[in-house]
């Protein structure tokens, strides 16, 4: 029996659009329950046609998914990968797996993504001391796109890899394109939490050919295209199912409602703040459009903070504080870190409403009353 909280508010749960039942019942009716399958290959299909990218491997889980694309790069043992330090630890776990090591990069304050001068110094002493970074891993906070384009010119400047992980913000697009199509290689997650899911999986994206077969290869065990009982190397159990393709397939096809969905609730929490004048959020950059996966904003200070999640927890919601800097993590020290302070003032105010896509007008009003009563 789980021993999960139960809330009767949840932060982002799963939503349903009514036709999942039907793609997956197809899936099980037709005895493809093993990982690859049509639904795999369809679900593959469309984040291709979504993002224009030429490949796309779908896998169990985003994690899967960087630790994939970090191998393929030839992450070892002593390498240093450059990782954004505002984000879930999912983003640094891989590396440390691959026995490399993580150099954290701080946020600009405009979007809380990686900032574009932290990642020039970070190269620039890197590069100095004669240490060349294998990659350049960034993330889109809760959906926000990152300065991808100023990211991509001081990678390409220090001809280093860039990695985009676009775990949060499927939806959100950049000049009136998809993330997912930056960098070298990107990565979706579709965890339960997520603007779509499968239950739990991921993809991983890339126009590189032979980057494509390899990660190909290394996520059904490594087993030779030619000869399944031969192994070219140590591989992983990493390939989706058919039937959690089937739902993540059947979800895609009301991607651009969520987002609307999505949308909507921020701007009853921005339409509440007109009232409150309590709330604080990022602005989308010029072309940038965020799919608002989470509603997440700054609150005057860490006290405030502190006074709205007790509030919230006492009345059965479930909300959530900032991620923690992971330069800031002692699981990670002593590793190089290149720091403004930006994160920390995040996670000291920062605070994720409920965003479900079932959120009902009384609730979202309940939400409000409990804002305005800590005010």
């Amino acid at each position: 029996m789980s021993n999960q909280k139960k809330y009767k508010i949840y932060l982002s749960p799963p939503w349903q659009s009514g036709d999942e039942l039907l793609a997956v019942q197809k899936a099980l009716e037709s005895n493809w329950l093993a990982p690859g399958g049509p639904y795999v290959a369809m679900f593959e299909d469309e984040l291709k046609r979504l993002t224009g990218r030429k490949h796309c491997l779908a896998v169990n889980s985003g994690t899967s998914a960087i630790h994939l694309a970090l191998k393929a790069l030839g992450v070892g043992p002593g390498d240093y990968v450059i990782c954004q330090s505002f984000c879930f630890v999912a983003l640094a776990n891989p590396i440390v797996y691959l026995g490399a090591i993580p150099v954290f990069i701080d946020i600009e304050r405009d979007t809380w993504n990686m900032d574009p001068n932290l990642l020039e110094d970070a190269l620039k002493e890197l590069t100095g001391n004669g240490i060349r970074p294998k990659a350049v891993l960034y993330a889109h906070i809760y959906g926000n796109p990152a300065k991808v384009h100023e990211l991509q010119k001081v990678a390409d400047r220090y001809e280093v890899p860039l990695l985009e992980d676009a775990a949060e913000a499927l939806g959100s697009t950049i000049n009136g394109n998809s993330v997912g199509v930056h960098g070298k290689i990107s990565i979706f997650s579709f965890n339960g939490n997520k603007i779509v899911t499968s239950s739990g999986g991921g993809a991983l994206l890339t126009d590189d050919d032979a980057i494509a077969e390899v990660v190909q290869i290394l996520a059904s065990q490594a087993k030779d295209p030619a000869n399944s009982a031969l192994h070219v190397d140590i591989g992983y159990n990493y390939k989706l199912s058919n039937i959690c393709a089937a739902l993540g397939f059947s979800q895609l096809q009301t991607l651009s409602k969520r987002v609307e969905g999505k949308h909507a609730i921020f701007r009853f929490y921005q339409q509440a703040n007109e009232e409150l004048n309590i709330l604080r959020w990022t602005r989308d950059q010029a072309g940038a459009v965020s799919n608002r996966w989470i509603s997440a904003f700054l609150l005057p200070d860490e006290e405030t903070v502190s006074k709205l999640v007790t509030q919230f927890e006492n009345e059965g919601i479930e909300v959530r504080r900032f991620w923690k800097p992971m330069h800031s993590m002692s699981i990670y020290h002593p590793q190089r870190s290149f720091v403004n302070g930006v994160s920390e003032d995040l996670f000291a105010r920062g605070i994720c409403l409920p965003s479900g896509l079932g959120l009902k007008s009384a609730e979202l009003g309940l939400i409000k009353g409990l804002i305005k009563s800590i005010h």
